[in-house]
């Protein structure tokens, strides 16, 4: 049995209540609804324009909701600036990698690190004992993230020169540095060939297992999220077309009809 089975009689980690998005009249998102539970892995697919990446950037608090609510362990995280979501344990990848290319990677995943800290400017300049102390443990941290993720041996190198593929494992190094209770990972599996896609997968479950996060996997790969997933929530036109298991939510009629067309259609 799954963790996310054992944890299916409690109260979810993180509700989307009845959330509709509308930008200048046109809906992006209209009165979704579902529930992510402490352990799982949940897959939120449909076609493009579907509302996929609109409430992705909902839950990042990059956008604002034109009605309904985003609960996190009960708490309505709608009241939070984009800047302080990590600190509730939120955390995300981006479909287009977002890292400092100028930076090395041990510098960028110290970014993530540097979400959760309490330190200030006046007391990162005066050098205070328990910043120092505080830097010790970052620099430990990240240190052990990059082995985690086979990034040790280009800790020191410049993110910009490094293959698209592993830029996506420092960006994923940076959301892990921040210690999320929910981790959003923005298509993933884009620009990778299928070798690397099978590793991801076993990646995402190990980060499941290991490091106690809740996962919700935006994805166009459609064998990565039926094979991962515990829980998949189906999006088509703004609205929830299906949700239930990966061989549910496969087999609905409505869901075949959006990626495949029915034969009227064709």
């Amino acid at each position: 049995m799954t963790q996310a089975q054992l944890a299916q009689g409690n109260a979810p980690l993180l509700a989307v209540r009845d959330v509709s998005v509308v930008f200048g009249g046109i809906i992006a998102l209209n009165g979704v609804s579902f529930d992510m539970h402490k352990g799982a892995i949940l897959g939120l697919i449909g076609p493009n324009g579907a509302g996929k990446t609109t409430l992705f950037n909902c839950l990042s608090r990059l956008y604002q909701p034109s009605t309904g609510d985003i609960l996190m362990e009960g708490v309505s995280i709608l009241t939070r600036p984009a800047h302080k979501i990590a600190e509730i344990g939120i955390g995300r990848t981006f479909q287009n990698v977002a890292l400092f290319p100028n930076l090395s990677v041990m510098d960028n995943v110290r970014v993530g690190c540097h979400a959760r800290s309490s330190s200030d400017i006046i007391s990162d300049s005066l050098k205070l004992a328990w910043v120092r102390r505080g830097e010790t443990e970052i620099n430990r941290k990240v240190h052990e993230i990059l082995d985690y993720l086979d990034l040790g041996d280009v800790a020191h190198t410049v993110v910009s020169g490094l293959p698209f593929g592993t830029q996506k494992r420092v960006e994923l190094a940076r959301a892990l540095a921040a210690d999320p209770k929910i981790l959003l990972l923005d298509e993933p599996a884009g620009g990778l060939n299928h070798e690397e896609v099978h590793v991801l997968g076993d990646l995402i479950r190990r980060i499941r297992d290991e490091r106690h996060m809740t996962v919700l996997l935006v994805e166009h790969h459609m064998g990565l999220v039926m094979s991962i997933a515990d829980h998949v929530v189906a999006l088509n036109f703004g609205r929830k077309l299906a949700e239930g298991t990966p061989a549910q939510v496969q087999a609905d009629p409505d869901v075949i009809k959006a990626y495949l067309g029915s034969k009227d259609d064709q």
